[in-house]
């Protein structure tokens, strides 16, 4: 008797746990479906829109007056923006790309350019009509070696999930088809890239990557863990981990994961390996209960970053989710705001203890800059604003514009109805250059840190 009890415990236990492995496959394959349609969703997006961005600019070729020429180079900048976001889901990591993305950010940088300027005043010169024929020449090489990747993926069923597989598997086949279609794209558009086309042609300033302007010498992991151990403040008795990355590159970093079992805490940080500086932290743990006021937690933010040396900073937003604060700060220089350098700390309120920090964009941007007086008053840019806007607070501010430049601006803060916004007005020409709606954010314009 005892003996069939058991058999039939094993065989029930043998069918659950078939059961469930059964499911656990199931899971894992609709898993797998799911990204390998959004692989596939985005290459031919990809395709379509570079279809799009030869014919539109092929179009704009052809076309002469300032009503026509300047909605269609607008339609080339959607087109490369809406490119770049396929680009970018595509599990390209591994592969160089950078070129293709570069041309795409360059005929972006040119239509946009074109497009809003006075053509009227200012019509095409014969540099950058020759430009334009040479990208159009050029998007059609592009076009052309993507429907080849595109004809073949069809034909022979091919999948993302066996790329992405070959990119992350060391000793991989190195003939894989979609691989080599997207390097012989990437071949076609540096030739280009090494090519003259004259001083019409326009070279965007691409938003620096590296971290090139920190100061400091290089760590060794060693030192990264001890300083990923200062910054989590998890003590002795940890589980610690050292990943380098960024092989090759003057301004790599330093993954460091810290885990205290005991508390059931874990932290995990990335460092530059030039200086050391923090690119951000994250310390994982429950925050069930809010104790502190949201002035009081930006008060343990503002005291972290000067027990970290992060200077000149003003507090710009705050705001609450749940039981956590978060706090953005920008740079200053006098009493003008440098918002590209900016930090963003996350307070626990349970405790006041910090539990996150990027400074990614502060580390890329913040350098010394020389500030040009503006060129045009308070005044004269206030009457730029529309005159509907009460306006309540005004101040100088460094942003980075569409072109991802950065510009001197006259900053207004006003009312129209129930909402508040802040409107960035050009210093040196008067231009409108940003306007951005408020969304719950407490507003504090003392220099705090």
């Amino acid at each position: 008797m005892v003996r069939g009890i058991l058999i039939t415990l094993l065989t029930i236990g043998v069918a659950g746990a078939a059961f469930w492995g059964y499911q656990e496959h199931q899971e894992k394959n609709a898993i797998l479906q799911n990204a390998e349609n959004n692989y596939q969703r985005a290459f031919h997006d990809l395709s379509f829109q570079m279809d799009l961005l030869n014919d539109k600019i092929g179009t704009s070729l052809a076309m002469n007056s300032r009503e026509s020429l300047s909605p269609a180079l607008a339609e080339v900048w959607k087109i490369t923006s809406q490119a770049h976001n396929d680009v970018g889901q595509l599990p390209l990591t591994l592969v160089p790309f950078n070129k293709t993305e570069e041309f795409l950010a360059n005929v972006g940088d040119f239509a946009y350019k074109t497009a809003v300027r006075d053509l009227d005043n200012e019509p095409l010169t014969d540099d950058e009509y020759k430009t334009l024929k040479s990208l159009y020449k050029e998007s059609g090489k592009i076009q052309n070696d993507l429907r080849k990747v595109q004809q073949m993926v069809l034909k022979d069923n091919l999948t993302w999930m066996d790329v992405e597989l070959a990119l992350a598997t060391e000793g991989a086949p190195a003939d894989n088809t979609i691989i080599d279609g997207f390097k012989t794209v990437e071949k076609t558009v540096e030739s280009y890239s090494e090519t003259e086309f004259g001083a019409g042609m326009v070279k965007i300033k691409k938003e620096d990557e590296n971290f090139q302007h920190l100061q400091g010498k290089p760590i060794n992991k060693n030192e990264a863990l001890e300083i990923a151990k200062k910054w989590s403040s998890l003590g002795k008795g940890v589980e610690t981990k050292v990943t380098e990355n960024g092989e090759g590159s003057d301004y790599g970093f330093f993954s460091v994961s810290i885990e205290d079992k005991k508390k059931d805490i874990h932290s995990t940080m990335d460092i530059t390996k030039k200086g050391g500086y923090p690119i951000w932290f994250l310390v994982s743990r429950d925050v069930e209960e809010s104790n502190l006021s949201l002035n009081a937690a930006s008060e343990k933010a503002i005291a972290f970053l000067k027990d970290h040396d992060f200077k000149d900073l003003d507090l710009f937003e705050s705001a609450q989710y749940d039981n956590i604060g978060v706090f953005t700060f920008v740079g200053k220089s006098d009493d003008v705001r440098i918002y590209p350098d900016s930090i963003k700390v996350k307070v626990a309120l349970d405790n006041g203890g910090i539990i996150g920090l990027s400074a990614e964009d502060y580390l890329k941007s913040n350098h010394a800059r020389e500030i040009s007086k503006p060129k045009i008053t308070a005044t004269e840019a206030k009457e730029k604003v529309n005159p509907n806007v009460k306006i309540m607070e005004e101040r100088l501010g460094v942003i980075l514009n569409d072109l991802r430049e950065e510009v001197l601006c006259h900053e207004f803060t006003g009312v129209l109805g129930d909402d508040t916004y802040r409107i960035y007005i050009n210093a040196e020409t008067g231009v409108e250059e940003k306007v951005e709606k408020l969304h719950n954010a407490e507003q504090i314009y003392e220099d705090v840190v």
